[in-house]
């Protein structure tokens, strides 16, 4: 199983930033696919999750309103679209697999490498 996320930068506060992540078409067309994120000396959060039909989706509620998460089957990739980044937006950006659709890391099995995300004021 190989997750690989990209799409992370630097970017000023209020722009949009848009991260992808591709999997294999297995792992695409069966799982669930989240997004969490990671700021320097603070736990793991969820940020967004989508369904393997690409349906049902969940965000956290710090995000919830600018930021989307879709899945692209032509290309088995996930994205997630940011909009109006804040700075406290910043941190490691990590795509991972679940078999279901939830909020809880412990639902998911396999992660992609981070990427970094950073918004200045």
């Amino acid at each position: 199983v190989q997750l690989q996320a990209f799409g992370g930068g630097l970017v000023q506060a209020g722009k949009s930033l848009r991260l992808s992540c591709t999997a294999s078409e297995r792992t695409f067309s069966t799982y669930a696919l989240g997004w969490f994120r990671q700021a320097p000396g603070k736990e793991r959060e969820f940020v967004a999750a989508v369904g393997w039909s690409g349906g049902d989706t969940t965000y956290a509620d710090s995000v919830k309103g600018r930021f989307t998460i879709s899945r692209a089957r032509a290309d088995n990739t996930v994205y997630l679209q940011m909009n109006t980044l804040k700075p406290e937006d910043t941190a490691v950006y990590f795509c991972a697999r679940g078999l279901v659709i939830t909020r809880s890391s412990r639902g998911y099995d396999y992660w992609g490498q981070g990427t970094q995300v950073t918004v200045s004021s």
